[in-house]
């Protein structure tokens, strides 16, 4: 009896591991493009949604992306996120969709918090926004490793009618084959990241050398401490008594509501040097630089629970 000892594939016909994961992404594009009938990528600017842009763009080319883009604007952005964000959509010719939380507040829909942090008041003005839309799939860059109310979460997960989550209503994803099913009023948001970790999408930014918001490099901020993060001083409620503001060279590994997207210490001014500081870091994103997922013990999955990302 002989035996034909299997040849090794070239290279070219072999997939690393961000290859794979650019697939999954891709392919999970696709099958939303085929199922619902109004998909709508939820876009801030942040890497993440950045991110999730490029590989959308990637998985229709040549053509023009087939997708709105929707953000929900605080009102305590930041500058440089915003313009970033301004510049990508004159950029790629396609339709962004902004809801403000000022409105909101403004019109007495919603109440300025104590902590001043207005994160949590994203939940009504993007339910709104979904609803105004007829949106029936929203793409989110929501990652499993961020956090663990996260890491519950599947790539397609339904929201009822409220924009609700409920995590015993989430469906088996054997096989990576995706259950779009919902009722009408009820929607499904979609994660083509989940499976993605924090270092996989900065390996992924380097590869594909896509631009990102100067301040997710090293430069120098005034901020001030409180809880162990470097905030950024604003009207919402910072600094306060006690809090010295002093000129720092940080840099942010999420972006968001700037009175709870807290900075840390870095030297690392470009990808490579980001890389080299996540490898060593035992902390994810969130739980290093996000007060807002402090609150409580379940504090992001509360605020899923009532319609947040």
């Amino acid at each position: 009896m002989t035996t034909t000892a299997a040849r090794a594939l070239p290279d070219e016909y072999t997939l690393d591991h961000l290859d794979h994961l650019e697939s999954e992404a891709i392919h999970i594009f696709r099958e939303v493009a085929g199922e619902f009938e109004r998909p709508v990528i939820l876009f801030s600017g942040g890497k993440d949604s950045v991110v999730m842009v490029h590989l959308a763009l990637k998985a229709f080319a040549p053509a023009a992306l087939p997708f709105t883009l929707l953000h929900v604007d605080t009102g305590h952005n930041f500058p440089e996120v915003l313009d970033y964000r301004d510049a990508t959509v004159d950029r790629l010719g396609v339709r962004l969709v902004v809801a403000h939380v000022q409105d909101y507040i403004d019109d007495g829909r919603l109440r300025e918090r104590p902590d001043g942090t207005r994160n949590p008041l994203q939940t009504v003005p993007l339910l709104d926004a979904i609803e105004a839309g007829k949106f029936d799939a929203v793409f989110g860059g929501g990652r499993r490793d961020e956090e663990k109310a996260r890491a519950k979460e599947r790539v397609f997960s339904l929201r009822d009618s409220f924009g609700a989550w409920d995590p015993r209503r989430q469906r088996p994803e054997l096989w990576d084959l995706y259950n779009g099913k919902h009722a009408p009023g009820e929607h499904v948001r979609v994660f083509p990241l989940s499976n993605w970790t924090e270092l996989d999408v900065w390996r992924y930014i380097e590869r594909e050398e896509i631009a990102l918001p100067d301040l997710y490099y090293a430069h120098e901020r005034e901020v001030f401490g409180r809880d162990g993060m470097w905030l950024a001083p604003g009207e919402w409620g910072g600094p306060k008594t006690g809090e010295e503001v002093q000129t720092r060279t940080v840099r942010y590994r999420t972006v968001g509501d700037m009175s709870c997207t807290g900075a840390v210490d870095s030297d690392a001014t470009d990808v490579a040097g980001v890389i080299i500081e996540l490898a060593a870091s035992r902390l994810t994103e969130r739980g290093a630089t996000r007060a807002d997922d402090r609150m409580s013990e379940a504090a992001m999955e509360d605020r899923k629970k009532q319609g947040y990302f």
